[in-house]
């Protein structure tokens, strides 16, 4: 099958697997072998392409400005901002192109008109450029690091300052490619804290991200040993974490400020939190 279709030996094989292969008009097992004057059939479906943008509406995506440049979106937990391999869920630019939103074309086909991100577990504002000027003035905005990106975090324990900095690379964990790790290789990292609420088991942060790494609040909570409550992936409790009723870490997108590309005023967009969060930490409140 391999020599016949050009495929590799391990293509051949799952298409075995999955019943895609006839001889003389049964199903075929992997160690059939061929002679002469046997019939081969072999059925090979067409592969969808994991980059591909597929529009598709996405409950919970609220949209909190509109105009011929941007639009800033409000992004429920669980969506993807683009496709990627692996991810077969919704995808905020799915959403977007249901729902009739011309994007800028800038950046690579699965994620035109991105110039920032959001992990899928982690909800809240978060702008997309339509027109191509407005993805370039903002792209560089964020890589001059001129955008003012606020999240709020519940964390576990109480951070000692209560207030401070956190100056630490980040790069890939050496033993989990999934996650990410302070690491003396990695890039350069800076994240400010402050408490706004402290309680018996946890506090509530405001975070204000000098940089946007990947995982980098998460990170760097866990590097200071209060990783974000519920984010099982760096260590916290999951015992507190099925007490608050949580399924995801406690960290939301708050604010997002930045000068509009076309008219040069700042502006300002804001989100509040969404209802597994609010009730996690009405929880935490009452058990002090």
């Amino acid at each position: 099958m391999a020599r016949l279709f050009g495929l590799s030996r391990t293509r051949a094989a799952d298409l075995i697997s999955h019943g895609h292969v006839q001889v003389d008009g049964s199903t075929a097992v992997k160690s059939d072998r061929l002679v002469a004057g046997t019939l081969l059939e072999v059925a090979i479906p067409s592969l969808a392409d994991p980059l591909e943008v597929v529009p598709a509406i996405v409950e919970g995506i609220r949209i909190i400005h509109d105009d011929d440049s941007i639009v800033v979106i409000d992004k429920p937990v669980g969506v993807a901002v683009h496709p990627s391999p692996g991810w077969h869920g919704p995808t905020v630019v799915g959403h977007l192109a249901a729902a009739g939103f011309r994007i800028a074309t800038g950046g690579a086909s699965e994620r035109q008109g991105i110039v920032q991100r959001l992990d899928v577990g982690t909800s809240g504002v978060m702008v997309i450029c339509k027109g191509e000027r407005a993805y370039s003035v903002l792209k560089n905005a964020f890589r001059h690091r001129k955008v003012d990106k606020v999240y709020h975090a519940l964390v576990q324990g109480h951070p000692d300052p209560l207030e401070g900095t956190v100056d630490a690379p980040i790069g890939r964990h050496p033993k989990a490619d999934y996650k990410y790790a302070v690491m003396a290789d990695g890039r350069h990292s800076v994240t400010h804290y402050s408490t706004l609420e402290a309680h018996r088991f946890a506090s509530l942060l405001e975070v204000h991200l000098e940089t946007g790494r990947t995982h980098q609040i998460r990170v760097h909570m866990t590097a200071l040993k209060h990783p974000c409550v519920g984010d099982l992936t760096y260590g916290a409790d999951p015992t507190l974490a099925q007490r608050l009723g949580l399924e995801r870490q406690w960290l939301h997108a708050m604010r997002l400020g930045f000068e509009h590309p076309d008219s040069g005023e700042y502006v300002e967009y804001e989100s509040t939190y969404p209802d597994d969060l609010a009730h996690a930490l009405d929880v935490v409140r009452g058990l002090d």
